[in-house]
């Protein structure tokens, strides 16, 4: 764990920082990142045809769950007697796939997706702290959200990424630059198209909206090595 500043006896783990090559790419330029195993509360569901994740209620209660833990987790960590931490709450991710397997979303047409939303944590929570969280959560807010969220690993390998600057309706100008650059440097995709969002969409007008839009590849020598080994989807 890497840990900055102290604040009286209270230590400050700046994940923002630890973390920096992932979270701030460039807007100009692709980049190539091999992303490492991480922990994250992570749930899982589904937007039906016709919604966007905004109007959907199933992504509405996943954020919600994930937002209540991850805040609940970090001020438990901020106000225990022993060894307390101070951190920030990391932004708000998701893993996405649509009905028919595109990588790329309509957002006139709105096809069915089905979706994994995430936070990263800390990797000094346990899932004993998360289930106290979790505890904690459901008496304060009693409701099915927090049984949906779970802690675990999960290891994204080599990936492409690229800030998007601009609305959710433009991503497909940036994903289609993804796929041209992951074709003329001898790289294929595979797995979910990855979305992190670094604004608010109710504070943030629309062309200003930062989102990082990040996909894992195989390098096309690779592939040979992978015929018949069953090696497929994301990495866990």
């Amino acid at each position: 764990m890497e840990a900055g500043a102290t604040s009286g006896d209270r230590e400050k783990l700046d994940l923002r920082k630890q973390y920096k090559y992932l979270y701030s790419p460039s807007a100009r330029k692709i980049e190539v990142v091999d992303v490492p195993r991480l922990s994250f509360a992570r749930v899982d569901g589904a937007v039906p045809t016709g919604l966007g994740p905004g109007d959907s209620p199933d992504f509405q209660e996943a954020v919600a769950a994930l937002y209540g833990l991850s805040y609940t987790l970090k001020f438990m960590i901020k106000k225990r007697p022993g060894n307390p931490i101070d951190y920030p709450v990391m932004w708000l991710e998701g893993l996405w796939m649509t009905e028919s397997g595109s990588y790329s979303y309509n957002t006139t047409t709105r096809e069915a997706m089905t979706y994994t939303a995430m936070i990263l944590q800390p990797e000094f929570i346990t899932p004993e702290l998360f289930e106290e969280a979790r505890a904690q959560l459901q008496r304060k807010k009693p409701g099915p959200g927090p049984a949906r969220v779970r802690l675990e690993p999960f290891h994204e390998g080599l990936s492409l990424q690229v800030m998007h600057i601009g609305s959710y309706a433009t991503e497909p100008e940036t994903v289609a630059r993804l796929r041209v650059f992951a074709a003329e440097h001898g790289y294929t995709t595979h797995g979910r198209h990855h979305e992190i969002y670094l604004s608010d969409p109710l504070k943030t007008a629309p062309e200003r909206m930062r989102t990082i839009l990040r996909h894992p590849v195989r390098r096309v020598s690779d592939e040979k090595g992978l015929v018949g080994s069953g090696t497929v989807g994301e990495g866990r």
